[in-house]
């Protein structure tokens, strides 16, 4: 299952995202409102719990500076990445896409997809205003 957030303009160069990013504690000012739970367990990975739904960890996988940012699972049953790409496009803007990609079952997949599409909108909306 793929899924992609709308791009979103940020009035920062795709260094000051990356950095932004880069930091993981930082996802906790990304977070919709209903989040019950939100730890770091190490510079690089973090976990999360929305209400109703399981706690999640998400690792830094794979960095290339400054234009992109690989989160994926760390543990749990389902193996899934988060990505951030990010496109400078005129000087000091940006554009930030978040691109989910996980390897579920059709059922799964249809349960899950509505509450993801509107997670990763959640997490690209907050940015321009947590940066």
């Amino acid at each position: 299952m793929n899924l992609e957030s709308p791009k979103v303009s940020i009035s920062k160069s795709s260094q000051d995202i990356y950095n932004f990013l880069s930091d993981v504690k930082n996802f906790e000012k990304l977070m919709p409102e209903n989040i019950s739970k939100f730890e770091l367990l190490e510079d690089d990975k973090f976990l999360f719990a929305l209400k109703g739904m399981p706690e999640i960890i998400l690792k830094k996988k794979e960095v290339t500076p400054p234009n992109k940012i690989v989160l994926g699972a760390a543990g749990g049953k389902m193996d899934f990445s988060l990505t951030g790409n990010i496109i400078d496009t005129t000087e000091g803007k940006s554009e930030v896409q978040l691109k989910f990609e996980g390897d579920f079952n059709p059922m799964m997949a249809m349960m899950v997809k509505g509450p993801i599409s509107k997670f990763l909108e959640t997490l690209v909306n907050k940015m321009p205003e947590a940066l």
